[in-house]
């Protein structure tokens, strides 16, 4: 029996192949999406989960109960690691430190060291970490004990992978590392290269106990100062049924830690809270050292897209099997009258679906897996992290042909199942059912396009918020920038640096800061103001810098003047929001007070004003900011391109010169720069991804639609033939004809745009609140989306109307 349904079923797919291949692109296509975007969502939910006690690890996050708006804070006082083993000894071992180098020059020489290598290291794979790191979370040791190997200063332990960059073949235990020129460490422990799906890619650990001789903390009696690059992670017992949670009651004794340890002022202000170790990688409002998080709403977009792409392949089938039932009608009447049931009509229609599921399924997976490369570059996530042949990916797509066959395949088997014999025989289906099926189709075909243009509006308005992105005025220069990391600052050096690069043709402005005016490092600090009896609520930006900071990125002085040349805190630029804060309306009234930041207890003068500019994201408000000089802290070189002439060989000679100058400064370290504008586009990496991602599958459902609109419309022609060639002996044009194909269809688009509008306002407009600088949605956005549908339509449904349109009256009417 299954035989003969396997043998009928392809016969009937080869009469009517050009419907079966329609069918299977559809099928591929949607299933091809399916599959990736089920490993992509896969990959991302599995963050952190490789921990065997993820559900009990928490990161301690320092949140302003002053101001609701602002982002908790993962940056811990140094301090508070030996104050939480005080007060808390039942969490001595499950309570750790780490405090991550952002960047830093490894260098590595031989035995006889004649041979020195050097290797930057700019991702943050650096951390200080303490031997109880290594209870909460797991790698494979190949070398060494987690119990002792970080327990000594000046020891590192190495992932396998980075001890090969170093030392290549040979065993890299008991060698020596040398970080930044200033400290040695001597190599005790391997361990396995952490998995992609961690929130903390470390592949170098440092000793803790040298952190203090490294100066990457604050002293250890500092309890304002907070790093973003130190966080405190600790493992809590297991919860218990009914009970409170361990990280509730853990708040709550936090809040006495708090009025212990601060200032009575600071107190007020803070409060901690602890994060989920597997919440990190969806918090988009919080740090991690990864640098990549998803937000939970882009996960539930992926699933529903896939959805959508589904769906929208599946109402190929249904449309087309619909179509199609007419035709069949005496197929069916015939197998009746030969004694078949309905339910072996069903099984026999069912098995014709499964058989184009199966050859669909196939395909899919090889699309995927040629797919896979760009799609997990679009979707940054890292190379064979995922792959397409593991049991649950298979499982997955099993389980999605099936769910295939019966979506698609169920209710045409229905119908087609469902004629009376008498009057399929008869020929009397089509003026009974004709109304219905066409019905239906409409039905779907609406449905179809509104997904379509669902996806559509979604891709212009992400293009129109990542095209603002790229043009909007941040309030500072941007273009032909380069910035260069100072290693060291030491007497003379920057000003050496500089002579060597002043005369160079082609630089315009050379500016040493902390920073650039737009960054992810940050430092906050608080300030006191002319005579007031207490410290404001809120915070300032500090951004330490030289006298030629304002003319390198272009900001504009509002009122009074730049401060003049000191190696300290002398005198202070203000920005406009921190001008309103204070309740001034104009520059002017401001210059000339007095204020204390950043700990100090000399007052200081606001000699200057400058236009507000962006120091974050343009997810981020403008915050109060001071530009002030503060040498110890210049850690970054800015260099301003001219513009007026030369091309890609001249920057290149300029980036030439700057390194041969900043070698001969800094030879132990290894030069490396980067273009503002790029450094400031990473800032939307995420967004670009979504962006991307809506413009490949808006493609792929468009395309899906487009495939089963032709044949339906193929379908109809076909069957119209007669109709058609009667209309033209009549006199009708070829443009009549034309219309008369085109005109429905378009109807059905408009019907889909309006239905689909709304829902895409909403999801978009959702979208938008996360950032504070937007764009609106405006009319032409719905307008371009219903335009290039009606486009796509009409170009679908032309070719077969008009082929039909031009066909022969006699030939179709031969046979009358």
């Amino acid at each position: 029996m299954l035989k003969s349904y396997f043998i009928t079923s392809l016969r009937a797919l080869k009469r009517n192949w050009s419907y079966s291949l329609i069918n299977v692109s559809g099928l591929t296509l949607g299933l091809a999406c399916c599959l990736l975007l089920f490993m992509a969502v896969r990959y991302e939910l599995s963050f952190d989960r490789h921990n065997a006690n993820a559900d009990r690890i928490y990161r301690m996050l320092g949140v302003d109960k002053s101001d609701p708006e602002s982002k908790p804070n993962p940056g811990i006082t140094f301090p508070a690691l030996a104050a939480l083993r005080n007060d808390f000894p039942e969490l001595k071992d499950q309570l750790t430190m780490v405090s991550r180098i952002k960047s830093a020059v490894v260098s590595v020489s031989d035995q006889a060291g004649t041979d020195t290598k050097r290797f930057q290291e700019n991702d943050g794979v650096i951390t200080f970490a303490e031997p109880e790191y290594f209870n909460l979370f797991d790698y494979t040791w190949e070398k060494g004990s987690p119990q002792t190997a970080l327990a000594n200063p000046n020891t590192v332990v190495l992932s396998d992978q980075i001890a090969r960059k170093y030392f290549g073949d040979t065993d890299p235990m008991g060698k020596t590392i040398r970080l930044e020129n200033r400290m040695d460490f001597v190599v005790t422990g391997i361990v396995q290269s952490p998995l992609p799906t961690t929130s903390l890619p470390f592949d170098v650990f440092l000793s803790h106990a040298s952190i203090l001789a490294y100066g990457n903390s604050s002293p250890p009696d500092d309890w304002q100062s907070t790093y973003s690059g130190a966080q405190i992670y600790l493992m809590l017992p297991t919860s218990e049924p009914g009970a409170e949670t361990p990280a509730a009651r853990m708040e709550k004794q936090l809040v006495g830690f708090v009025n212990k340890y601060h200032r009575p002022e600071d107190a007020q202000k803070l409060r901690y809270v602890l994060q989920p170790l597997t919440d990190i990688h969806f918090a988009t409002n919080t740090s991690n050292f990864a640098q990549r998080s998803i937000s939970i709403e882009m996960i539930w977009s992926m699933v529903l897209i896939g959805l959508f792409i589904l769906v929208t392949a599946c109402i190929n089938f249904i449309n087309l099997a619909t179509a199609q039932a007419i035709r069949r009608s005496r197929e069916v009447g015939v197998r009746k009258v030969l004694g078949s049931t309905r339910a072996q009509l069903v099984r026999q229609f069912l098995g014709e679906t499964s058989v184009l599921t199966t050859v669909a399924v196939v395909l899919a997976l090889l699309v995927a897996q040629l797919s896979l490369p760009y799609v997990g570059e679009l979707l940054n996530i890292k190379p064979g992290a995922v792959t397409l042949f593991s049991p649950m990916a298979l499982a997955f797509l099993l389980m999605l042909g099936l769910l295939t066959t019966l979506l698609a395949g169920f209710y045409p088997a229905l119908v087609l199942s469902g004629y009376q014999p008498i009057l399929a025989l008869k020929g009397k289906i089509l003026s009974s059912g004709t109304n219905r099926y066409f019905t239906l189709r409409r039905g779907l075909i609406v449905g179809q396009f509104a997904i379509s243009q669902l996806l559509i509006i979604g891709t212009i308005v992400a293009y129109s918020q990542m095209k603002y992105f790229r043009s909007v005025d941040l309030g500072f220069n941007r273009d032909a920038i380069i910035t260069v990391t100072v290693p060291q600052n030491e007497p003379g050096q920057l000003e050496n640096l500089r002579a060597q690069l002043t005369n160079v043709p082609g630089i315009e402005a050379i500016s040493f800061g902390m920073t650039t005016p737009a960054s992810m490092s940050n430092w906050t600090t608080g300030f006191h103001f002319e005579n007031e009896d207490k410290d404001p609520d809120y915070g300032v930006l500090m951004r330490p810098a030289d006298t030629a900071y304002v003319r390198t990125y272009g900001l504009k002085l509002l009122a009074g003047r730049m401060y003049l040349p000191a190696d300290t805190i002398r005198e202070l630029v203000i920005n406009e929001t921190f001008m309103k804060r204070l309740g001034f309306q104009k520059p002017e009234q401001v210059i000339g007070k007095m204020m204390t930041v950043a700990g100090g207890n000399v007052k200081k003068p606001i000699v200057g004003v400058v236009k507000d500019f962006n120091m974050f994201s343009l997810r981020d408000e403008v915050v109060p900011s001071v530009l002030t000089t503060e040498r110890g802290n210049y850690r970054t070189m800015a260099i301003k391109l001219s513009t007026e002439k030369g091309g890609t060989e001249t920057v290149r000679q300029i980036l030439k010169k700057v390194e041969t100058a900043w070698t001969a400064t800094y030879p132990e370290f290894v030069f490396s720069y980067e273009f503002l504008d790029e450094t400031l586009a990473n800032f939307y990496k995420s967004e670009e991804r979504m962006y991307s991602l809506l413009q490949l599958l808006a493609g792929v459902a468009i395309f899906i639609g487009c495939l089963g609109l032709y044949g339906v419309v193929a379908f109809m022609a076909e069957s119209r033939t007669k109709e058609i060639g009667v209309r033209k002996a009549l006199g009708a044009s070829a443009a009549h004809i034309f219309g008369l194909f085109s005109t429905d269809f378009i109807r059905l688009v408009v019907i889909a745009l309006v239905l689909s509008s709304p829902l895409a306002w909403y999801i978009m407009n959702q979208w938008l609140q996360k950032f504070e600088y937007k764009i609106a949605i405006e009319w032409w956005m719905f307008a371009l989306a219903g335009g290039l549908a009606v486009g796509i339509a009409l170009l679908t449904v032309s070719f077969q109307s008009v082929k039909a349109a031009l066909m022969n009256p006699v030939k179709s009417l031969r046979s009358e």
